[in-house]
Formats: structure tokens, sequence, C-alpha cells
């Protein structure tokens, strides 16, 4: 089946595959702060065995104010990823928002990231697929788990079969995200399945000028997307959160990461995924 099973540099991720955590800050915040942050999780994630793989955004083209810090810009921000990537020899992720930044990126990372609201813009999947990198599709929240066969075909059909679909939520209208963990289930028939466990307790414009959120429930609902089977787990992590540039509501505290990672691998033991 096309995108069973997934790459992102040295890691597969899917069925038969152990758990595996994409995670780091929303945005590069500096220089320093991304490869600080980036060393951080890699020694807890080596500590517990688990497969890592580092996010971090180079531009937030869909931040909630225009006045919102974006990132570094696409010049800069490679040049980070790639450091992140030769200096500490970490797979990493990154998105992109039009189809001309795809080849570049493709360039530096090892998977390239559709955000949500751009995940049936036909052009950019397309352009990601061409680059022989692996790409990661967030399940736009105005679309069921069924309607993601639409996005495999249109990877496959430009020549990618290494892929994955992230859960993160549904909208309800009333300023907060709802997940239907049915939804892991029904996308393995498409591709692993990653659970974005931070932005799924995103209050999206809640706070007027930027998202509020409810960080308290990152636990509770990654917990039960590993139970339900998830392939990876996502999550946005920060060793400040309240003074994060982008999701400050919602990044999860690097000083809370492990013991939350413990309990992950605990119940991925227990119930594990086919």
């Amino acid at each position: 089946m096309p995108g069973r099973t997934a790459e992102i540099g040295p890691i597969r991720i899917g069925a038969g595959e152990r758990l595996a955590l994409i995670a780091g800050p929303c945005v590069i915040e500096s220089r320093d702060h991304t490869l600080r942050l980036a060393e951080a999780i890699r020694t807890i994630c080596s500590r517990l065995e688990l497969p890592f793989i580092f996010k971090a955004s180079f531009d937030k083209a869909n931040r909630s104010s225009i006045n919102s810090y974006r990132g570094p810009g696409i010049d800069d921000g490679l040049k980070i990823l790639g450091e992140v990537r030769k200096q500490l020899e970490l797979p990493v992720l990154s998105d992109i928002h039009e189809p001309q930044q795809a080849s570049r990126v493709g360039e530096v990372v090892n998977c390239l990231q559709i955000p949500a609201f751009l995940c049936r813009q036909t052009d950019l999947l397309i352009a990601a697929a061409r680059t022989g990198r692996c790409v990661n599709v967030k399940k736009g929240q105005f679309m069921s788990p069924e309607e993601m066969q639409n996005v495999a075909t249109k990877l496959t059909e430009s020549g990618c079969d290494n892929f994955l679909l992230t859960e993160r939520g549904t909208f309800f209208g009333y300023n907060r995200l709802v997940n239907d963990m049915t939804a892991i289930e029904r996308m393995q028939a498409f591709a692993p399945v990653v659970f974005d466990a931070t932005h799924s307790c995103q209050q999206p414009g809640g706070a007027g000028t930027h998202s509020g959120g409810q960080r308290e429930y990152v636990g509770t609902l990654a917990s039960a997307a590993v139970a339900a089977g998830a392939d990876a787990v996502f999550m946005e992590v920060h060793d400040n959160p309240a003074a994060a540039k982008s999701d400050p509501a919602t990044v999860f505290p690097l000083d809370r990461l492990q013991p939350l990672l413990e309990r992950l691998l605990r119940i991925a033991q227990a119930a594990p995924r086919t």
C-alpha cells in the first residue's frame, strides 16, 4: 500500500516501526536557541531510544496578525536548519508555503511539511513531491480523514510514495479544535499517520491577534493518539514557553518533555501498533 511506511533520513515511520517524535520550536527564533533546543531534545530522545526528527519553521506565513514575528526567512532559516542537520546529525523537517520554495528547501531538509490550510493546494503538493524528499501533509481542519486520499493520490501521481499524513483536529466553530481519534486509523489506509499534539490544543484566533490554547491537554491528547495507534507524535517544544515568539499558549515545556515521552512509550508498548 503506497506510503504505508515513510523514511525521514535514517528514520522509518509506520507499521512495525518504533514510535517516533517530530519536535522543535514553532519558529526559528535565533541560531543559538535553535541549536541549543535541538541538542536538548536529542539528548532526551537518545536516553529513551526514541527516533527524533527536528522541526522548526523559517517562516510562519499564516500568523494571525501582520505584526506577529514570522521567523528569519528562507535564507537565514535554511542556514540554521542545515547546521542542525550537519552538526547534530539530526533529520530535519520544515514547512513550505509556496511551490517555488520546494526545491530550495528540499536541498537542506529531510522532510517538507505542508501546512493544514494548504493541504489541498495541488501545485504545492506536486512541487514538494518532485523534490524526492519525504512529505508530511497536515490534514486541514475542514477535511474529513477520507478526503485525504485525494492528497495521497496527488503525491503518488507526482512521483512521491514517501509521505506522512498528520491529524491536528477539526473546527467546530467555537474557537477550539476537537480531535476524532478514529481519523488516525482511517488515514492509515493511505499513509503512516502523525498526531500533532500541540496544535490540537489551539484556540485559533482565540486571543484576538494571536491564537490561544490549552497546553494542559497536550499530554492527554498525545496519550490517546498513541493508544489509538499513531505512528509518530508531533510536538512544538520550547525551553521558555511564555517567551516563545509563536504559539506560546500551546508549545510544550522542555522541562516536562521527558516524563511525557516516557508515558507515551509505555502506552505504545502496551498497545502495539499493527
